[in-house]
């Protein structure tokens, strides 16, 4: 059966036999019709050859130095993502690159230079560290070929390229972890999207396994609590905890972004851990930009409230921040250390987070170890002399049948 076509005031009419027109209507994607398809292909692949597993850890990004051209590349990458700010694509171009990036790369560059430190940023720094603890975890506890790769949302290394680096080591099997605890579209659900977009262009795509939020595993509740202790054995205690978790516009929780239930449970959480009466920890939103309205209470604003009424310390810890980076070091350590003690407080003493301690890497570990129950690597039941010598039978098979290798 011939099929014909006709492009019509934005509809394509598939004419299937004399009498029966299928329409198609084209959208602002649909450029695409007029593209020949293309996927990445696997030269490099071999009959035989051993999977693996591969684990892409990601988190937010940071710019490649602490210079003004710099970070405004990384912003207008950043920025530019729906997920961040959800205005119509024309309307935000021109407020992005006609105000934002003509004014805030220059303040974000002087702000990185206060805590770059001579092996480059602080977050990508512990990022690589939790992400070489992990593999390190993951090789003793399973079975097989496991490989980590760290990605980042914005900036380098690219999801992109860690996909490619698991891809050329064999991964079949590929499971993502957001180092996010809480859930939030402007973070998880934007690492969601950069990975299924790479994942698209591949012709050969791997089993895939996504990690949605570990804000209340035990675990993880139990290593905050720790580290918060172990603080105060080391260097006193202070007349309050604040837990102060990154803002994200007000809107988000209407739409039904779980993040702020997610923040409020990992407080509560640690507070019973700890023991805390309501009166010995307040919970904030940091970070806000822009006129919208964001979650509140405000860091900063409550922080200026305490350092009225005349708190004598303050203890900041953040725990939606898996690693410490410009937000932590900077705004908090810095920042609001100084408006606490501007407004009449006395010390604000901030609380690591927990970067690569050894129970944040036990954490993650078996986090990962737990979402990919049932693949070969943590099956149970692995003999690995039989798995080779049927990726060698494999191999014969594939040559035998005309295969070149």
């Amino acid at each position: 059966m011939s099929v014909g076509y006709e492009l019509k005031q934005g509809i394509i009419a598939a004419a299937a036999g004399a009498n029966e027109i299928i329409p198609v209507r084209l959208s602002v994607e649909s450029k695409d019709w007029f593209v020949m398809p293309s996927y990445r292909s696997d030269p490099a692949y071999r009959h035989g050859d051993d999977d693996s597993l591969g684990v892409l850890v990601v988190n937010l990004g940071t710019p490649d130095a602490p210079t003004t051209a710099a970070v405004r590349r990384y912003l207008a990458e950043f920025l530019w993502d729906p997920r961040i700010v959800e205005l119509p694509r024309p309307l935000w171009w021109l407020i992005l690159h006609g105000v934002i990036l003509r004014i805030r790369p220059s303040r974000s560059a002087k702000a990185y230079q206060e805590i770059w430190s001579d092996d480059g940023s602080p977050l990508l720094v512990y990022c690589k560290s939790v992400a070489a603890g992990i593999e390190s975890r993951l090789r003793k506890v399973g079975s097989g070929n496991i490989h980590v790769a760290l990605g980042m949302s914005y900036g380098n290394p690219s999801i992109g390229s860690a996909i490619d680096e698991l891809h050329a080591k064999g991964a079949r099997r590929l499971l993502v972890l957001p180092l996010y605890p809480q859930y939030s579209g402007t973070t998880t659900g934007s690492v969601f999207d950069a990975v299924t977009s790479a994942l698209s262009q591949r012709r050969w795509v791997p089993e895939f396994r996504f990690i949605n939020h570990y804000h209340d595993r035990d675990d993880y509740i139990d290593a905050l609590a720790r580290s918060i202790r172990e603080h105060w054995e080391a260097h006193g205690r202070g007349d309050k905890l604040m837990f102060s978790f990154h803002g994200v516009p007000k809107q988000t929780l209407l739409d039904g972004d779980p993040y702020h239930c997610h923040c409020l449970k990992t407080a509560r959480l640690v507070t019973d851990r700890l023991g805390l009466g309501k009166d010995e920890w307040v919970l904030s939103f940091q970070s806000r930009v822009g006129r919208a309205e964001w979650l509140r209470p405000y860091t900063d604003e409550t922080i200026e409230e305490l350092g009225k009424a005349g708190l004598g310390r303050l203890d900041v810890v953040c725990p939606g921040f898996s690693v410490d980076c410009l937000e932590t070091l900077e705004e908090i350590a810095m920042q609001n250390a100084e408006l606490f003690e501007e407004s009449g407080g006395g010390e604000l003493t901030y609380i690591p987070s927990l970067n690569a301690r050894e129970d944040h890497i036990d954490v993650l570990a078996g986090l990962v170890a737990g979402h990919a129950r049932g693949w070969p690597e943590f099956s149970g039941d692995i003999d690995e002399a039989e798995i080779r010598e049927e990726q060698e039978l494999m191999r014969q098979r594939a040559v035998a049948a005309g295969a070149e290798q």
